[in-house]
């Protein structure tokens, strides 16, 4: 793809933006597509930890990985990210009780650590769909925005 196509694709998305003047629905439509993309990682990110995980323990990775909207101070940017639920901190604190179990040390897996080497499942989940999360989320949000224009 060239860059004058993707420049006039971005031309016809601004000036579709333009005349849908309610932000609260640009915010949604941004988000039900981010959420769509990143979808796609999660799904990824299971299928690696599944191969990792331990079947005899009760600790199941796959099952705790998530996607989730991040905060941000800014209220015009969205964040969409995808990560474990239950976190990966050891700080005294009991473990957040979720349906996978307790996973907090998936970060030693991912990350590695002095004594074993990194087995990364989620980057790769990540790097391995780069291409396909940014073709989903600018389709999701062309067919949204088209609705929401054909409303009008």
């Amino acid at each position: 793809m060239d860059s004058f196509s993707i420049w006039q694709g971005e031309q016809q998305v601004t000036q579709k933006l333009r005349l849908l003047a309610d932000k609260k629905v640009v915010r949604r439509i941004t988000r039900k597509a981010a959420r769509r993309g990143m979808n796609i990682v999660r799904n990824e990110a299971r299928q690696n930890a599944k191969m990792i995980d331990d079947p005899e323990t009760a600790a199941n990775i796959a099952k705790n990985i998530k996607v989730a909207s991040g905060r941000v101070r800014n209220k015009d940017v969205i964040s969409m990210r995808v990560g474990v639920d239950g976190g990966a901190a050891f700080n005294g604190r009991p473990a957040k009780i979720t349906s996978g179990g307790d996973t907090r040390h998936w970060r030693f897996i991912e990350l590695g650590t002095a004594y074993i080497p990194a087995i990364p499942f989620m980057r790769i989940a990540f790097y391995n769909n780069i291409d396909s999360v940014i073709s989903t989320f600018a389709q999701v949000f062309s067919d949204e925005l088209d609705l929401e224009l054909a409303k009008l």
